[in-house]
């Protein structure tokens, strides 16, 4: 069995949001200074379900990772935790994609991998939060997709899913080729070990340009976006505290319940 699993290097979720600051001239986070980039989480979870696989299955684990000025020590991750291969979708033509344009260059990188009986992702990511990029890959490759994933197995040629919903979960399953999103309900994804980081320090990942996957430039990156960012901003919250006094409890509830009245809360 051949597993692909996607990886994106996403800004520290773990941040206070204070520290984050948008750049009005390019509509994006600026990076925080002194604090290096991580796997998005999400994806981590879907490469813990891979390595189960792998354990009982003795599958191969091939991850694909697309993105600019990737951090080594961050994107070998992946390799540290046990995955054979990883493959980095590195070129110009890629930046700056949405959901749409980044689909295709997975989609693309996919078939140049070659074979595979599984693809895993995160449900979504922690850095936009939308959960398209996983769907839109399965419908360009005409895969069927599972999504929100706590639990994966696979059989004679088939994908049992058990997925979140929003009063419990349910169990589905699917044929073999299938593209599955896991959530974090599957449980924390494993530390690398020494051994782990040791032989991920000696692999050398494969780069492939947008050429290389034979991508048409104008469906990826900037080109290939189908939908464009207006305004990125931080949301402007105040607060305003009143405090309501009394001679006792009682009287200090009359004159609140005044004020909520004048200010049509009641």
């Amino acid at each position: 069995m051949r597993i692909i699993c996607f990886a994106k290097q996403v800004p520290d979720p773990e941040v206070p949001a204070a520290s984050f600051k948008i750049d009005p001239a390019t509509n994006k986070a600026a990076p925080v200074a002194g604090v290096a980039p991580v796997i998005n989480g999400f994806d981590l979870n879907a490469i813990e379900a891979a390595l189960r696989l792998k354990e009982k299955h003795s599958a191969t684990v091939t991850v694909i990772s697309l993105g600019k000025n990737l951090v080594q020590d961050v994107i070998k991750k992946p390799l540290s935790m046990g995955c054979d291969e990883l493959i980095l979708l590195q070129d110009d033509a890629f930046e700056d994609g949405d959901a749409a344009s980044i689909a295709e260059a997975l989609a693309l990188a996919v078939k140049k991998a070659g074979q595979f009986d599984l693809i895993l992702c995160g449900r979504q990511a922690s850095d936009t939060d939308r959960g398209q990029v996983g769907p839109a890959v399965a419908e360009l490759l005409g895969l069927p997709c599972v999504t929100l994933a706590k639990g994966v197995e696979t059989g004679e040629g088939t994908v049992k899913v058990e997925r979140v919903v929003a009063d419990g979960t349910e169990v589905v399953e699917a044929p073999l080729p299938a593209l599955v999103t896991v959530s974090n309900e599957l449980g924390e994804p494993r530390y690398p070990t020494l051994r782990g980081i040791m032989t991920a320090g000696r692999k050398t990942p494969t780069v492939w340009t947008a050429a290389d996957i034979g991508a048409d430039p104008g469906k990826v990156g900037a080109k290939g976006r189908t939908v464009s960012t207006v305004k990125l901003f931080i949301p402007q919250v105040e607060k305003n505290c009143e405090f309501i006094a009394g001679e006792n409890g009682a009287d200090a509830g009359r004159k609140l319940a005044l004020r909520l009245r004048e200010v049509k809360l009641i």
